[in-house]
């Protein structure tokens, strides 16, 4: 067997820890790259060596080839590993590699160049003869009336895109301009190619992929499909394998035409062919991901193959070590995608400062992370924060086990999806299958509603009680005045006045010698006892009744408290502190005039100037962050009185963008 002797990561977070983790068990070394603000991360310190790369700019990073090429030729590196996403399908990355006698673990630049381009990858799949839809190419201008040929709704897509970036789903004629002109900027930023193509998109779709493996020798080898339907804005947040969706019949031929795919184009490493499957279960080309995927991991609990373990030997020159016959799938995986991100804000990404973090454990589940504790998650990436795998003999018990799981998984200080991924997983559209790629956005109201009505079920003493015991043991010393540390804590009976989730609540705490306490809440009483309290995982007992609660706090005194999925924001109103809000990212008008921005980010557009008339609902500016453009739309009519940013301009969430004229 042919290895190398060291490799280098061009990536980083959870998929950089990830190549390591198979290159290692080869007995390979490796070595990372970061950008200064992540000088810490767990990833920089997860391989045998690390070099800054620059700031924080990706230009100037992650996509910086001359850099990266300098860092694996001075380290002595023989091959690097793209991960995915950055320069993982940059045909001019491998050319980089190539010349500068380094081996590019990943495909071949004509593949790669062929299917990096949805056009050269549409004409290449008809010409073979695989069912895909029609479409049209060209620039903004040209396609704003060439695109009306095609029945509405249509699906805007960047042409040398993918990851779900540089798309948008058009409706009416009404839409068409903007949503051409905004992909077309976002193309250009994200992968450098401004060209967008149209297609008919198909309505109630189901995308469903298929894994494949290739040698350098001709051998081609597919390792079953994934589902991959929940999605939000083309984003999936949850995979599963098997596909509950396809018969064994479809299985067969969608792996036959992924397989006919990778040999007619020549293709060798890793890759992903997607598809999209209608109601009649007719299945059609949609792209081809010419790296690792984000959701290998599901593959690999059912099949039992380390995929990027596959993708270093055949970088190395190793043919395929099995056959197709070779090939099972066995039990059932669900993967979810955790994301710094506020459901309940469109999504909008939610960077910050974590107050805890805790991943889940248990036989059967995984979780592929760049986070090893609580830490800040920055608006210059991705908001995801890990992956969070299970396997189960069947979707039923694997699907139970990840709701459990999620239960487990504890971050506190910024917004996630965890408790909108428990709902839909326990979705009765989602136990019967009767899903689409269009689920998310269509049940979104619904998925909110139940959302919130779970976190009622949660007696709210409960949680109250978790964090008066927390608070009143705690051996933290907060950096404000607390009246409680001049006259102890812990009288024989104390009131307090609490607010839980926004509401003002008194509390009588009486506390009894055999270490029960007391409490009178709104003339209700609750004996409580403390099983256990370590590193703010409470167990107690509540008149009778067992609870597992977790409780942090921020510095100005704000706390959360998490309960079967649920957080709660709580303090103590004898905690005198100069600021009295929580965290957490959100567009607001503050005083009906200010417009602050959602979230870090940079000033991508700016559709104002002083002195302006607009309305209500108007587009003012855009910000990125993320890796997702934030339209910021006028909350009124009003007069621009002044416009405080620029194109270009990095700003937080605490500038003030745009004032109106009172």
């Amino acid at each position: 067997m042919k290895l190398f002797n060291k490799i280098l990561v061009a990536n980083r977070s959870e998929i950089a820890i990830r190549v390591a983790k198979s290159a290692k068990a080869l007995g390979i070394k490796t070595v990372m790259v970061y950008s200064e603000v992540e000088a810490d991360a767990m990833h920089v310190k997860s391989g045998d060596e690390s070099y800054c790369l620059g700031e924080v700019e990706l230009n100037d990073t992650y996509l910086h080839i001359e850099k990266i090429i300098d860092v694996a030729a001075k380290s002595k590196c023989d091959a690097i590993h793209p991960g995915y996403g950055f320069l993982a399908e940059n045909p001019l990355f491998v050319k980089a590699c190539e010349d500068a006698g380094i081996t590019f673990i990943g495909p071949n630049a004509r593949a790669m160049q062929i299917m990096g381009n949805k056009i050269e990858a549409r004409d290449f799949i008809k010409k073979i003869g695989i069912p895909i839809t029609d479409g049209i190419t060209g620039d903004p201008v040209f396609l704003l009336e060439a695109g009306k040929t095609i029945p509405f709704p249509l699906l805007i897509k960047a042409a040398a895109g993918g990851g779900g970036k540089g798309m948008r789903i058009v409706r009416n004629e009404k839409e068409l301009k903007n949503a051409l002109e905004s992909t077309s900027r976002e193309a250009k930023a994200y992968f450098g190619d401004s060209t967008v193509y149209i297609e008919k998109f198909i309505e109630e779709p189901r995308h469903i992929e298929i894994q494949i493996l290739a040698d350098n020798y001709g051998n081609v080898i597919h390792l079953f499909e994934r589902e991959c339907s929940i999605q939000r804005r083309y984003q999936k947040i949850i995979e599963e394998s098997p596909s509950p969706t396809i018969t064994d019949e479809v299985r067969s031929k969608m792996g036959e035409a992924a397989v006919k795919i990778g040999k007619e184009i020549g293709y060798n490493n890793a890759g992903t062919v997607e598809f999209l499957v209608d109601k009649d279960l007719n299945f059609y080309f949609l792209e081809m991901n010419t790296r690792v995927q984000v959701e290998h991991p599901v593959t690999e609990m059912v099949t039992g193959i380390d995929i990027v373990k596959e993708q270093i030997l055949i970088g190395a020159e190793n043919p395929l070590s099995f056959k197709q016959k070779d090939i099972k799938q066995n039990g059932h995986a669900i993967e979810c995608r955790i994301y710094a991100e506020d459901p309940e804000n469109n999504f909008l990404p939610s960077p910050g400062k974590m107050t805890f973090y805790k991943e889940p454990q248990g036989e059967g589940i995984r979780v592929d992370t760049g986070v090893e504790k609580a830490t800040t998650i920055q608006s210059f990436f991705d908001p995801m924060i890990s992956k969070l795998i299970v396997w189960g003999v069947d979707r039923k018990i694997a699907r139970e086990k990840m709701i459990i799981a999620l239960k487990d998984y504890i971050i506190h200080g910024i917004k996630t999806n965890i408790l909108y991924l428990i709902q839909m997983l326990q979705n009765e559209a989602f136990i019967k299958n009767q899903i689409s790629t269009n689920f998310c956005e269509e049940s979104l109201d619904e998925m909110l509603s139940i959302c919130e009505a779970y976190k009622k079920e949660t007696p709210y003493y409960v949680p109250l009680i978790s964090y008066l015991i927390y608070s009143l043991h705690t051996k933290k010393k907060p950096a404000h005045q607390n009246i409680w540390e001049h006259i102890g804590y812990w009288r024989d009976l104390m009131n307090f006045n609490v607010t839980l989730e926004e509401e003002e609540i008194c509390v009588f705490i009486n506390r009894k010698k055999n270490s029960h306490i007391k409490f009178e809440i709104s003339d209700e009483k609750y004996m409580v006892t403390v099983k256990s309290m370590l590193d703010g995982r409470l167990e107690l007992i509540i008149n009778g009744e067992e609870f597992i609660t977790y409780v942090s706090t921020e510095e100005n005194g704000n706390a959360y408290i998490s309960c079967n999925g649920n957080i709660f924001t709580a303090k103590r109103n004898d905690i005198l502190i100069k600021e009295d809000v929580f965290s957490g990212a959100g567009i607001f008008v503050k005083d009906t005039k200010d417009v602050i921005s959602p979230m870090p980010g940079k000033i991508i557009k700016l559709n104002v100037k002083e002195k302006e008339t607009v309305k209500k609902g108007d587009v003012l500016i855009v910000v990125e962050a993320m890796k997702m453009e934030n339209v910021i739309h006028a909350p009124k009519d009003g007069v621009i009185a002044q416009v405080n940013v620029m194109v270009g301009e990095m700003v937080d969430s605490s500038k003030t963008l745009i004032e109106f004229k009172e």
